[in-house]
């Protein structure tokens, strides 16, 4: 079995035995991963890897996005929402654009994003400690 497929089956059942919190987490920190390569493949002119990379994120922010419980998370979740949709619509610009710099605003807001529940579910679940990528 090679690395790839032993990173691969680990991560998955990672994901299944996760945690809603830790789910939350993991694509926050698939989020972050996705837009560094992006700004990285930018910075080569790698347009292949630019529009996977950027289509990912646009996937993940929409997985967010979807997830989101208005009813229980109030002006919390309204206010994630209109953040996720900020997110979205600089991503189809960025892609359009190749702006570099609002690439890495946007992998800034991600990184504080991923940190923040990261915090919030070890608060939830004291004992388990997280891993952060």
């Amino acid at each position: 079995m090679s690395y790839t497929t032993q990173s691969s089956s680990y991560r998955e059942m990672e994901i299944h035995s996760a945690s809603p919190e830790r789910l939350v987490v993991i694509v926050f920190e698939q989020l972050v991963v996705n837009l560094e390569r992006a700004r990285i493949a930018m910075e080569r002119q790698d347009i292949a890897l630019r529009v996977t990379s950027l289509r990912r994120s646009r996937g993940l922010v929409g997985e967010l996005l979807a997830t989101l419980d208005f009813e229980k998370g109030g002006a919390i979740a309204t206010q994630l929402a209109d953040l996720y949709q900020f997110m979205l619509y600089e991503l189809v610009d960025v892609g359009q654009r190749g702006d570099v710099a609002t690439l890495r605003k946007l992998v800034n807001i991600a990184t504080s994003l991923r940190d923040g529940f990261t915090a919030a579910a070890q608060s939830v679940s004291p004992g388990a400690r997280l891993k952060t990528a």
